[in-house]
């Protein structure tokens, strides 16, 4: 048995924090590392407290990935992992954020002023604009293969 890499081993655990999702059209997960440590976690749903898309249905059913972000209820994975850090005090600089999905135009935007250091997803590349941004501002964007769902225990 081999280990996993640090990145294949933060995207399996983003992979499993995306698992608590409230989202019925994609299941969002994302982790913040620095010095291999995991700093915060999130997955993409509802505002805390407030009703969400299993409760409700989706806003957006029928629509268009990757557009009309104001129209759906979820907040993203990785702001609800930015927010869970400012939460609680924690500096994200020169961190690297794992997820499960690439990065919509906006929360590359929050990461470009958070001086975060890397973004890293297995996910095929729905806003290039957004990674087009994050490279503009010096953010390596890697995405990586899939990491087998399989836990070697």
């Amino acid at each position: 048995m081999t280990r996993p890499s640090w990145d294949e081993y933060f995207l399996k655990i983003a992979m499993l924090v995306s698992e608590r999702s409230t989202c019925l059209r994609l299941k969002v997960g994302a982790v913040i590392v620095k010095n291999k440590q995991i700093l915060a976690t999130g997955y993409n749903g509802a505002g805390k407290g407030m009703k969400d898309c299993l409760q409700l249905g989706c806003l957006k059913k029928d629509r268009i990935a990757g557009k009309n972000y104001e129209e759906c209820r979820s907040i993203h994975a990785e702001q609800n992992a930015i927010i869970q850090a400012a939460a609680n005090g924690i500096n994200i600089s020169e961190a690297t954020i794992y997820q499960t999905y690439s990065p919509c135009m906006l929360c590359a935007k929050m990461m470009v002023n958070l001086g975060v250091r890397r973004v890293v997803t297995y996910s095929a590349t729905v806003d290039k604009n957004a990674i087009q941004l994050l490279k503009e501002a010096g953010i390596e964007y890697a995405r990586l293969p899939m990491p087998d769902k399989k836990i070697n225990a």
